[in-house]
């Protein structure tokens, strides 16, 4: 009997059990529902609970039936990638696992114990092989969504059609937004800090290379980059990283480490993972040189001398940041920044990032903002100065001025609407099996197809 018939068959069971039965079985089993070859414990649900809470998600209006839903939503996602062989390793699989092993381990001073203890498991393999399967159905989920949007595009028309269905006194209407542009002055290093942060990277090489200890637990105890730290990352000659970043990478082979090299973030070694074709994957360490209190005062001085040239009207702001700002990514735009989330040039009010929000707010427009001391995720110190370069007052959508917007919404509409046809299809195509109380819920998808 194949494992679908098996499932199949303890499903059967499950839903013809008494439900005096079920309630004694559920103890023992609790199962509470089979998508394709996946079953969904009751335990599924109070683990998706806590994942939620833990990443300070206000639970308490989610309902049991909710939560499952969307559970039978990843397994579906899921059970049909296996069927449509979307690309997926184990040895990837276990590379996250590895990462999330090795950061968490780091975050709780290296105990493993207190590791296993927040788990609640007994040893590390139990806590690899439930970490393994919940990455690996999380993977194929997000894979499978991927590949079902892949292709799915507006045309302007449709962006028209999709505007002009909307009733004119039901179009969205946009707060303030702002254009703003900056510039930036980095504090120089003295030679001998800039020399002791090479020679810590090269110890770490030569201690990885000859005593075989772990890059990524190293990237994780010395790296300045939080974010990435011991984390692979994937990418090709013409993703948004930097330029020197990229052009060391390209050069080494699979396992080398590189030579201490600067970026326009700070001192780097990289270690090449895997080369697959024109896109590979590394793991990098971070270290910044000490700045001393001179050369910030140096660079205070230096953006304030740039400030009063263009409040004095010597030079504008577009001229200042092309010539002397040290920020690559924004001086050859006159120091225009970019939103991260729409990648435009606009920044709603009310969602820019506080800090940003606290020094440009009460910006009048042309006015020059004075200097502030910037430190970054890894700790690297900038003065920089601050123009409000556009203001677009609150208004209701314009077709026009917000095409960028609306296009996006159109968008969106139109992912949802495939990806509700394709989980209708493959509802309807897939076993599936609901226990006990849990077939009197009402679901956003016909998994009781009725």
């Amino acid at each position: 009997m194949n494992k679908t018939k098996i499932l199949s068959v303890l499903a059967l069971l499950l839903l013809t059990t008494p439900i005096w039965a079920q309630s004694e079985r559920k103890k023992v089993d609790g199962v509470a529902a089979v998508v394709g070859d996946y079953l969904i414990l009751e335990s599924d649900i109070d683990k998706a609970y806590i994942d939620l809470k833990q990443q300070e998600v206000d639970t308490k209006n989610i309902t049991r039936c909710q939560m499952l839903g969307k559970l039978m939503e990843d397994k579906l996602y899921a059970h049909q990638a296996v069927q449509d062989s979307v690309k997926l390793t184990d040895a990837e699989v276990r590379e996250q696992v590895n990462q999330r092993i090795e950061y968490l381990t780091a975050q709780l001073g290296g105990d493993i114990k207190k590791l296993l203890e927040f788990y609640k498991k007994d040893d590390e393999q139990s806590m690899r092989e439930e970490l393994f399967t919940l990455f690996k159905v999380n993977t194929l989920a997000q894979r499978m969504r991927q590949q079902i949007v892949k292709d799915v595009e507006v045309t302007p028309e449709e962006v028209r059609n999709f505007f002009n269905a909307i009733p004119a006194d039901e179009r969205p209407h946009f707060g303030t937004e702002l254009e703003i542009a900056q510039i930036v002055v980095n504090p120089v290093a003295p030679p001998s800090a800039v020399q002791k942060v090479i020679d810590l990277l090269n110890d770490i090489k030569k201690d990885v290379e000859e005593n075989g200890m772990s890059f990524a637990t190293k990237a994780i105890l010395y790296s300045q980059d939080r974010a990435t730290g011991g984390q692979l990352l994937t990418f090709n000659r013409n993703s948004a990283f930097d330029k020197a970043f990229k052009d060391v990478a390209f050069t080494l082979r699979e396992g080398e480490i590189s030579k201490p090299f600067e970026s326009s973030f700070g001192w780097h070694i990289i270690q090449m993972d895997k080369i697959r074709g024109k896109e590979v994957s590394v793991r990098h360490i971070l270290i910044m040189p000490d700045i001393p209190q001179e050369a910030l005062d140096e660079a205070k001085e230096k953006i304030a001398k740039i400030r009063d040239r263009i409040v004095n009207k010597e030079l504008t702001f577009d001229e200042a940041a092309r010539n002397f700002s040290d920020e690559k990514e924004t001086r050859n735009d006159g120091g225009q920044l970019i939103n991260p989330e729409d990648l435009s040039s606009r920044f709603e009010l009310t969602r820019i990032e506080p800090s940003l929000y606290a020094r440009i707010s009460d910006l009048k427009d042309d006015e020059v903002s004075v200097p502030f001391l910037d430190e970054d995720r890894t700790g690297k110190k900038s003065y920089r100065i601050y123009k409000i370069t556009n203001r677009i007052e609150e208004h209701q959508a314009d077709f026009t001025k917000d095409y960028v917007k609306i296009q996006d919404l159109a968008l969106k509409e139109k992912q949802l609407k495939a990806i509700a046809k394709w989980m209708k299809e493959h509802i309807e195509k897939t076993y599936i099996a609901i226990n006990g109380e849990y077939r009197n819920c009402k679901f956003e998808n016909n998994w009781l197809k009725k």
